[in-house]
């Protein structure tokens, strides 16, 4: 990416959609782009410290993530983050299901090439 290059701002559901859900007291999300070059952007971009970042405020208490390549996906373990899991957490989202939709609302710069690419 050049530093002349256009960027356009939006949410990361345009690039991706996300499932999510309980393991225990962690919550696991994946997160499947919706082409090849979002694939091949946000496998850079949504790096495992940029997901603890975002969910920072819920107490996470680490990260473990994987590359799916041939699935263009991503898939990410938020440890602790459910503060004791869907029988003991006190959440009223204890069972970490809204957490996809959470994190599909980050804000993301994109190259104006890949947004074109979204449409075409």
């Amino acid at each position: 990416m050049s530093s002349t290059e256009s960027m356009v701002r939006m949410k990361l559901g345009v690039l991706a959609c996300a499932r999510s859900g309980d393991k225990g007291s962690s919550s696991n999300i994946g997160v499947i782009a919706r082409t090849p070059a979002a694939f091949e952007f946000l496998k850079e971009w949504l790096t495992p410290d940029r997901v603890l970042e975002y969910f920072k405020p819920l107490g996470p208490t680490g990260i473990q993530s994987h590359v799916f390549p041939k699935l263009g996906a991503m898939n990410y373990t938020l440890e602790g983050v459910l503060a004791g899991g869907g029988s003991r957490s006190l959440r009223i989202d204890a069972q970490g299901k809204a957490l996809a939709q959470a994190l599909l609302e980050i804000d993301v710069e994109v190259p104006a090439a890949l947004v074109a690419s979204l449409v075409s």
